[in-house]
């Protein structure tokens, strides 16, 4: 297999992932989501903060990153050559495979503070997908184990 040829298995396997990815997205619902009642709070923002949210690390990436270097590395050598290449090539493309998919799946998110007009003060980190500003009002919506802010 040529350089080219693995360069583009390794191009794919990463666009693969990126749409494998789900969104932290104060604007995105899973499809359980629709159509359950959530609670409204109203708040003010008090601080927001950049933050890094983590890439996925579910065994596709690790999976597909070893069989396209087990593949790569059979083709080094001959007989026991071709063999040793193959595991070594894997476990090779399983590692990178796996940095590839976390790579590839992780966002830039915010944390945002808010206060509640009870007085209450709630942290909520989703994906920086909408500014927000301290001093903005703003909606908290919470239903089905999700907590997000919205304008």
């Amino acid at each position: 297999m040529n350089k080219i040829s693995l360069a583009s298995m390794f191009l794919i396997l990463a666009t693969a992932l990126g749409g494998c990815a789900s969104s932290m997205s104060g604007s995105a619902y899973t499809r359980s989501q629709a159509r359950q009642a959530q609670e409204v709070r109203m708040g003010v923002v008090e601080s927001v903060r950049q933050v890094q949210l983590e890439g996925t690390k579910t065994p596709v990436g690790t999976v597909a990153g070893a069989a396209v270097g087990g593949l790569a590395g059979s083709n080094i050598g001959e007989g026991k050559g071709s063999a040793v290449g193959a595991i070594i090539g894997a476990v090779a493309g399983g590692l990178a495979g796996s940095a590839i998919e976390e790579g590839v799946t992780k966002k830039p998110g915010l944390e945002i503070t808010v206060r509640l007009d009870n007085g209450r003060m709630i942290a909520v980190t989703q994906e920086a997908d909408e500014a927000f500003r301290p001093g903005e009002r703003v909606r908290v919506l919470t239903g089905g184990g999700v907590t997000r802010v919205t304008h």
